[in-house]
């Protein structure tokens, strides 16, 4: 294995340093924040799609004590429309532990980067490698295709002996030298050449040894998690609105799905309107309109989205803030966490003309 471990890093590493990404912007003015930062957002999101957001995160949090000092509401405003908001909320919470427990400095072992909410093994590994160039392999999904392709590693990663084995093969690969270099390589060739949909194998520098292209069978490398029909749930969102425009709000639970995110009141799909608006209420609501329903898919179920437009009459309908709920503008928006649903919905009911019933 040592002679074939000193080929394939060198393979590796001579690619990258023709061919390699070297420009991105975690990769300028280097530090572990950064690193760490850019590491939860690529997080099942592609760098094409990160791009821009990072931009803006950095820019109104360009340091850790930024971020641990800033209010959720407005780092979840900044994390929407990237999803998986648990990321946002870990980040901010490893923000606020790091602030706490290390001075504000951000923790160089991987006991303790380890430790930090929403931190991985993998995740761990590339922010010291990358910005403090520590000897730490990784196993993100891109190395794990990369391996399972090379390899011809049977099975999903997702199972613990596929896992086991993966890494196995990621500890011995990784050399002692170059560490930084090597693991941004081995990123960069999941990501550019050795793609999920279509390999470009014939530029592959590891293309002569890969042992899935010689089977003839790249596609059947890493094996597909075991395909299951996801549920489907349904909701009613209820778009309340003023004569002036401005729309309730109502803060999401921290825990579950849009956690600590701001949306519409929502109600089973069975439930009356008209019940509800006057149990809470207090009065009769104007005319309402449904608009067209729309599906939202997580990873573990799909939502059917059924909206509906309610105008609010005064002074026969009062709805005080507070309590977790606002009267928001779309016209006039503040840093506040949407859901990326909630966000559409916002634009397309814009704008807001007064209605008669």
């Amino acid at each position: 294995m040592d002679s074939q471990r000193r080929e394939f890093a060198e393979r590796v590493l001579q690619w990258f340093d023709r061919h390699g990404r070297k420009d991105l912007p975690w990769q300028q003015s280097i530090s572990p924040y950064r690193v760490w930062v850019s590491e939860i957002m690529l997080q099942q999101t592609q760098v094409a799609t990160v791009i821009p957001y990072y931009a803006r995160f950095m820019a109104r949090f360009p340091d850790l004590a930024s971020l641990a000092d800033a209010p959720q509401d407005e780092v979840l405003h900044h994390w929407s429309g990237l999803g998986y908001y648990a990321r946002a909320r870990n980040l901010h919470r490893a923000a606020q532990q790091v602030r706490d427990e290390h001075g504000g400095v951000f923790p160089e072992t991987m006991a303790a980067v380890g430790a930090l909410p929403g931190v991985g093994r993998s995740t761990a590994g590339a922010i010291l490698s990358l910005a403090l160039g520590q000897h730490w392999p990784i196993l993100d999904g891109n190395v794990k295709r990369v391996l399972a392709r090379y390899f011809a590693v049977p099975g999903w990663p997702g199972q613990a002996a596929v896992l086991k084995r993966l890494w196995s093969l990621s500890e011995q690969l990784t050399p002692a030298a170059r560490v930084a270099d090597y693991n941004q390589a081995m990123m960069d060739l999941g990501a550019t050449l050795c793609t999920r949909a279509r390999p470009d194998c014939g530029r592959c520098p590891l293309g002569g040894g890969c042992q899935a292209r010689a089977q003839g069978d790249v596609q059947a490398y890493p094996g597909r998690r075991p395909r299951k029909d996801l549920p489907v749930r349904a909701v009613q969102m209820l778009i309340l609105h003023d004569p002036a425009g401005r729309v309730l709000l109502q803060q999401r639970p921290p825990a579950g799905i849009w956690g600590g995110l701001w949306g519409f009141p929502e109600l089973a799909l069975e439930a009356s309107v008209e019940a509800w608006c006057a149990d809470n209420l207090g009065g009769v609501v104007g005319m309402d309109r449904a608009l067209a329903a729309r599906r939202h898919t997580f990873s573990h179920f799909h939502l059917d989205i059924h909206p509906i437009k309610i105008l609010l009459k005064e002074p026969g309908c009062r709805v005080m803030e507070g309590a977790g709920q606002v009267w928001y503008n779309p016209a006039q928006p503040d840093a506040r966490g949407l859901a990326a649903p909630v966000a559409r919905l916002l634009q397309e009911i814009q704008p807001v003309n007064e209605e008669t019933p």
